[in-house]
């Protein structure tokens, strides 16, 4: 298979110029203080391993060390090797994700740390603006190495979020839980918007970006994580985390009849004064296409469906997935990007699509996911790498792709009360 680089991600920094963003500024990195270093001290010596029986376990710590070694830097820093050695907010919060996955505190508390000291949004005194954080950070037209675009990303957010609560958990750790808690004020205050019609819907970054009119609510499908949205209803029941899951699933409804495959887009425009979607203008930066962002919408899905037996995930699974089913079934392979009206838009395929399709279909249809394992994924994973050493995006989608879910991570359990361990 081809190597395979995913389009740059600079959505933001198209849509809102830096002066709409409070005037928030990035600072370099600085070593931090003892205290910030050690939240909840941990053993080095734990073995890295899944909290459930697999017989991906080898494959699943092999990778992750070769994934740690060749993009984590010694200060925690994540680095997409394939675009300038950026990071960005994603690349932070996956390798939070897999780290307590994994069995990894160390790993998880560098890179924790290293977001919260480089990645924080602070205005022009430097005082911290939310705990949000910035979604790019890299080298500046002028050679210096700091943030780039101010502005954040809800998923990665969500998903740091979601890892802090897991790693509270997991590692017994209480002080985790209480972080995740003040990113949770700020996602539900800054990336969530009340609607005319009493609907809340999740907002993939900054209002002034994404609701600037009163018609035209720019969304991303694959920000949609249900399974997180129900983790953040029991640590935080103040507020109607579940109200995200109802618009997410009725945004997935609704657009399986925005094109003729039925497939999630990457990007879409909904108007809340008509209730009805419509596709970004062809000249626009963000593009409504089933593409690199829309794939991550089986992964997601695919969790509700397995950890939580949402009724909706599965009828979404078996109602869209026959698409791909059939063209598989058909060719053996699988474009990696497809237009509304179904023509393919690439001559190549792609390793991160096949994993994400893997975790969805084992919901609804097994032995499809089987062959695409067996003929596509396993044969594009060598020395500890899917595709090549540089994709950064396929080694993490390829992996949470291939991560168990036979058992649900379970309810979390308040400090106050005997934490368990997740399934991970």
């Amino acid at each position: 298979m081809p190597t395979l680089k995913r389009p740059q991600k600079r959505w933001i920094l198209s849509l809102v110029p830096l002066a709409l963003s409070l005037a928030i500024v990035g600072h370099s990195y600085t070593q931090p203080s003892a205290a910030q270093a050690s939240l909840c001290p941990v053993s080095a010596s734990q073995p890295l391993t899944l909290s459930i029986a697999s017989h991906r376990n080898t494959l699943l710590r092999e990778s992750w060390q070769s994934y740690r070694d060749r993009f984590i830097q010694s200060d925690g820093r994540v680095i997409d090797r394939e675009d300038r050695d950026r990071t960005v907010s994603e690349g932070q919060a996956y390798a939070m994700l897999r780290a307590v996955a994994i069995n990894d505190p160390v790993t998880f508390e560098r890179t924790y740390t290293w977001a919260k000291n480089n990645l924080a949004r602070r205005d022009a005194q430097g005082q911290l603006q939310d705990h949000l954080w910035a979604w790019h950070w890299g080298q500046r037209d002028d050679g210096s190495w700091d943030i780039v675009d101010a502005n954040f990303a809800t998923d990665a957010d969500i998903d740091a979020a979601t890892a802090l609560i897991w790693a509270a958990q997991r590692w017994r750790c209480p002080q985790y839980l209480e972080e995740a808690k003040a990113i949770l004020d700020d996602i539900w205050e800054l990336g969530t918007v009340q609607l005319p019609d009493g609907q809340r819907q999740l907002l993939p970054g900054p209002k002034e970006a994404f609701f600037n009119q009163p018609d035209r609510l720019i969304l991303n499908p694959s920000y949609f994580a249900p399974a997180s949205f129900r983790l953040f209803a029991e640590v935080d029941p103040d507020r109607d985390w579940e109200s995200l899951i109802d618009s997410g699933y009725a945004m997935l409804a609704d657009l399986g009849q925005f094109s003729d495959t039925g497939l999630p887009p990457d990007w879409v425009i909904y108007s809340p004064i008509t209730q009805t979607y419509r596709p970004l203008e062809p000249d626009f930066p963000l593009q409504s296409r089933y593409s690199f962002d829309a794939i991550r919408v089986w992964w997601r899905v695919g969790q509700d469906a397995a950890w939580n037996q949402e009724p909706r995930a599965k009828a979404y699974l078996q109602a869209q997935l026959p698409e791909l089913i059939q063209r598989w079934e058909a060719d053996d392979r699988l474009p990696a990007r497809l237009s509304l009206d179904g023509l393919t838009e690439s001559s190549y395929e792609s390793t991160a699509h096949y994993a994400m399709l893997y975790s969805a279909l084992l919901q609804v249809d097994p032995a499809t996911a089987e062959e695409i394992y067996q003929q596509k994924l396993l044969p594009a994973y060598q020395d500890g790498f899917w595709d090549n050493n540089t994709a950064y995006y396929t080694q993490n989608l390829a992996w949470f792709g291939l991560l168990p879910l036979e058992v649900s991570p379970g309810r979390f359990q308040s400090a106050q009360q005997s934490l368990r361990r997740v399934a991970w």
